[in-house]
């Protein structure tokens, strides 16, 4: 009963340490990029995305770069920034492409 006790403690204290790690509200959505007349929509989401790697070094040296353009049109935007990240990351096709390459083997 104690250990059941436990587990039910450490599983609610893993889902508020998971709750707290949750981002607020972006309120920019909708706002224009400065220097432009509209947010960012799908297509630079999926640019964004494809370049995500590379910023993301570029962001540990420089506090001028963001991974994320937070002046975007909201769901088109994560759309395209996902769809890009897992276009540079091969998506689910590598790890299915290894499932078939062992199953052979085995046989």
């Amino acid at each position: 009963m104690g250990a059941r006790i436990g587990r039910m403690a450490a599983l609610a204290a893993a889902v508020l340490v998971l709750a707290a790690c949750a981002p607020g509200a972006n309120e920019l959505v909708g706002t224009a990029i400065p220097g432009t007349t509209s947010p960012a929509g799908f297509w630079r989401g999926l640019w964004h995305g494809v370049i995500a790697p590379v910023t993301f070094v570029v962001s540990l040296f420089s506090d001028g770069v963001g991974i994320y353009e937070v002046h975007n049109n909201g769901g088109w935007y994560d759309a395209g920034f996902l769809l890009g990240l897992s276009a540079v990351f091969g998506g689910g096709a590598g790890s299915s492409q290894a499932t078939r390459t062992a199953r052979r083997r085995r046989t």
